[in-house]
């Protein structure tokens, strides 16, 4: 049986014909040992989208979570209506009190739940700042060390800490993205990489000797980033040969379309209803 990687939520539609788009992000994952879902978008189209798409997720073994933002957390209500219980693997830092401020406006952007709500209609949440494996070669990168100076995070994007300060930028220190192990090589799948996607990409190759990176797959986060922290991205695909380059939602078009340019066939966009099979 192959690997599938299928986009769910997703800003942009890839297939016609019932798939819809939101500001989110969520993929599902088919593996011979299982299936999991790697977050779950908004909450206005994951179950739509699960349902045209074919995926099950009833099904799932588990499920990931990336950080704790409302775009990447907002279907876990219906996730957890259509499969009560599952375990939710994530870093302890996802329930912060989160917060945008744009324009002047401060808008609330973390998980709308508490968590004891959240469990009390099933969520099991296992929550770890290490690498877990979840599943037979279904990784959780845990805690990602950032140890570069030119991926600065979003000065926009504040968040209240354990002991009421206010940081900015949010540090977001549980920014974790899923290490698929694949015939062809890895795949990373990114939530939106606030770690950056250099910390992210050197990290994994550190804790996978001897592994090489297939595809990059999710939000990048470079649609905010300056040309520095985007031509030191692009010089990493080509330093570790990464194959396949697929971006979806915070890599914004002109970034998507730099990389279009300079990558060529290497490059895709991953929107709702892209498969990626291996």
């Amino acid at each position: 049986m192959a690997i599938n990687l299928t986009i769910l939520c997703e800003n942009s539609v890839a297939r016609p014909f019932g798939v819809l788009g939101e500001h989110g992000f969520a993929c599902y994952l088919e593996t011979p040992q299982g299936n999991y879902l790697f977050d779950t978008g908004q909450g206005n189209t994951i179950i739509n989208n699960a349902r045209v798409l074919g995926k099950n997720l009833a099904d799932i073994k588990a499920l990931m979570l990336s950080h704790g933002h409302y775009d990447h957390t907002g279907g876990l209500e219906q996730v957890l209506e259509c499969n009560s219980e599952v375990d939710i693997y994530a870093h302890p830092g996802i329930f912060a009190d989160r917060y945008w401020n744009v324009e002047g406006r401060q808008r609330y952007v973390g998980i709308a739940w508490k968590r004891d709500y959240l469990e009390s209609i099933g969520a099991n949440f296992k929550l770890q700042r290490e690498l877990r494996e979840v599943g037979r070669g279904v990784y959780l990168t845990g805690e990602i060390p950032r140890n570069n100076d030119f991926e600065k995070g979003d000065s926009q994007q504040t968040a209240v800490g354990a002991n009421g300060q206010i940081l900015q930028p949010d540090p977001l220190p549980d920014d974790l993205s899923m290490v698929v192990e694949t015939p062809l090589g890895l795949i990373i799948v990114l939530g939106c990489a606030h770690a950056g996607l250099v910390n992210i990409i050197e990290y994994v190759v550190d804790n996978f000797p001897g592994k090489n990176i297939h595809a990059v797959v999710g939000g990048t986060h470079l649609g905010f980033a300056d040309d520095e922290q985007f031509e030191k991205t692009l010089q990493i695909f080509d330093r570790f040969e990464i194959a396949k380059v697929g971006v979806s939602h915070c890599t914004g078009l002109q970034k998507a379309a730099r990389l279009a340019n300079r990558l060529g066939e290497r490059f895709f966009f991953a929107n709702a209803g892209t498969v990626l099979t291996t």
